[in-house]
């Protein structure tokens, strides 16, 4: 028996921009926000992961559970017990890969798979935060052809 599949026309990824497929407004959090702070958005949320944000409002980071976990198995094999508050700043990756709204899906696509990462913040020109794409908003684009 052969089974065939029919798919739809593809779209036409070039006319497709990180705009077209970006959550507005992302949630993100501040530097200042304390470990628990941090733990208990993660948590409440379901988010892995979201971006660190300066006053300004443009991403200097990205904290996840990963680093959570990392943190606190290191303080727990540490002899050191400080007192120390520990910040967002301290937890995060401070990498935050990001695309302009102008790059198209096909780029967004490519710098996934180049950077290896889930996820693309969206930044305009004066680098504040305006969007995340997901690899899931990128798939779900290509499926449904919108």
């Amino acid at each position: 028996m052969t089974h065939l599949i029919q798919t739809a026309p593809r779209p036409d990824m070039g006319a497709v921009t990180a705009v077209d497929l970006m959550t507005r407004n992302p949630v993100s959090i501040r530097s200042d926000l304390t470990i628990d702070e941090v733990i208990a958005f993660l948590t409440d949320t379901g988010y892995s992961a979201a971006p660190v944000i300066d006053e300004a409002g443009r991403p200097v980071g990205v904290v996840s559970r990963t680093d959570v976990v990392v943190y606190d198995r290191a303080r727990a094999t540490s002899d050191a017990g400080t007192a120390k508050v520990v910040r967002a700043a301290d937890l995060m990756t401070p990498a935050v890969f990001s695309v302009a709204p102008e790059a198209t899906a096909h780029e967004v696509g490519r710098e996934m798979v180049r950077l290896n990462v889930h996820r693309l913040y969206v930044v305009d020109d004066g680098g504040v935060l305006i969007g995340v794409i997901s690899a899931l908003d990128l798939l779900s684009h290509l499926c449904d052809g919108t």
